[in-house]
């Protein structure tokens, strides 16, 4: 038997009524069900090998390569592919190869996540500037009727962070994680503060430190090249913002990480954590969904803890959580945007970044906002206070100022009257 009747028996036996036209590298193509909805094309013999033995490793780099080819609109890949990755696990030569597959995690050091962020974030200022929004911010958005774009929905992130925090005019904020800068000069410009930011990407500094002085904030907003373990002092900040950046600490660093920000935090100070969250509740470390895939080529080192982790962390190192919003339905229509924008500038992102990063970057997103869709992933804001040496922290009442237009007046909680008792 052919090495090409070997791949289609096995594959056969898998594929039967999935919507796939496979094209071989001889040109012969086999459809397994009527009216196929993705073509797949082996453009070398080798990959008969990595496909009947389900090594999705390999085909993932093969995609990425070039070396395998995947037609069709980016809905249905997703959908034959999630088919293909449930009807593959079942398979026993998949079960004996997962060990081998498995996500792993390297040992973590400066340097290794100073290496991993740089791989992500340092691809191309250029790349990401084409289909991000205005101020550059590369997390989720925050929708309020869901037919906003992509500028609108930013802005409207930007603020209800701010609105969150209870920015005043003259108080200091730090940014852990600042990316290009567009939280900071939005906090500047229009709530006063004076804001540093830190980031471990070369790229991202220089456009957040150009965009600082574009705005005239250069007097009132900086910008540190800095790891979240070597911000010194204490108690330093009135308010803490991370968004986005602590899914790269690494889960053991988690209870550290958080007593960061509350040593660094001041008495009766808000921090915020805006990070995405794992569905499994599982207490193991979780990888990236996509596990190989998303940890080879587009985070590496990263985990994604469930909330209740987030939640004990925060609370076990002495901060006190005010408020918990989930925000699950906003990433995949953010998601959907990027991959639009990211699909009508494709040649302008290739001469960016380059046709491997393209194809990533075309599959991950829709693919992570499936993930969010189906509940594998969610987002999560968690809003807590320092608590003050000789009691709580002043907080509103209730959560009506998180919606509430800029300047208007917040009534806070305040020590109890004993008069009379």
């Amino acid at each position: 038997m052919s090495l090409r009747d070997r791949v289609l028996d096995r594959v056969c036996r898998r594929l039967d009524g999935v919507p796939l036209r496979l094209v071989l590298w001889d040109g012969i193509a086999f459809d397994f069900a009527p009216a196929p909805q993705i073509t797949v094309t082996l453009r070398t013999r080798r990959l008969a090998g990595w496909l009947a033995t389900g090594n999705i490793g390999r085909l993932a780099q093969a995609y990425v390569e070039g070396e395998l080819g995947v037609d069709g609109r980016m809905q249905d890949i997703l959908r034959v592919g999630i088919d293909l990755a449930e009807r593959i696990g079942k398979a026993p030569a998949v079960r004996r190869l997962a060990p081998l597959l498995a996500w792993r995690r390297p040992r973590r050091t400066k340097a290794r996540e100073a290496a991993d962020i740089e791989y992500h974030y340092d691809v191309s200022n250029e790349f990401y500037r084409l289909w991000l929004d205005r101020h550059m911010v590369y997390s989720c958005a925050y929708f309020i009727t869901g037919d906003e774009d992509i500028d609108t929905a930013q802005e409207q992130k930007l603020d209800h962070l701010c609105r969150k925090l209870r920015l005043a005019r003259g108080e200091r904020l730090l940014d852990i994680g600042c990316g290009w800068g567009g939280l900071l000069c939005w906090a500047a410009a229009r709530y006063g503060v004076e804001a540093v930011g830190v980031t471990l990407s070369p790229r991202q500094a220089e456009e957040a430190e150009r965009r600082i002085a574009a705005a005239g904030l250069a007097g009132h907003v900086s910008v540190r090249l800095q790891h979240w373990r070597d911000i010194p002092g204490a108690a330093e900040f009135d308010k803490i913002v991370s968004v986005g950046m602590y899914e790269h600490v690494g889960i053991a660093n988690l209870p550290d990480y958080f007593a960061a920000v509350a040593r660094l935090l001041k008495p009766g100070g808000v921090a915020l954590n805006h990070g995405i969250t794992s569905g499994d509740r599982d207490s193991h470390p979780q990888g990236p969904p996509g596990g190989e895939f998303i940890d080879r080529f587009v985070f590496p080192g990263g985990e994604l803890p469930h909330l209740s982790r987030v939640v004990y962390d925060v609370a076990s190192a002495g901060l006190e959580i005010l408020d918990i919003e989930d925000l699950r339905p906003h990433y995949p229509r953010t998601l959907l945007h990027w991959a639009r924008r990211l699909e009508a500038q494709r040649e302008a992102a290739i001469a960016a970044a380059g046709i491997e990063r393209y194809r990533v970057w075309r599959v991950y997103m829709p693919a992570m906002a499936v993930a969010f869709e189906r509940g594998w992933l969610s987002l999560a804001q968690v809003l807590a206070t320092k608590p003050l040496t000789d009691g709580m922290a002043p907080r509103p009442w209730t959560r009506a100022y998180q919606y509430a237009a800029a300047g208007t007046p917040i009534p806070l909680t305040a020590p109890l009257d004993w008069s009379g008792l």
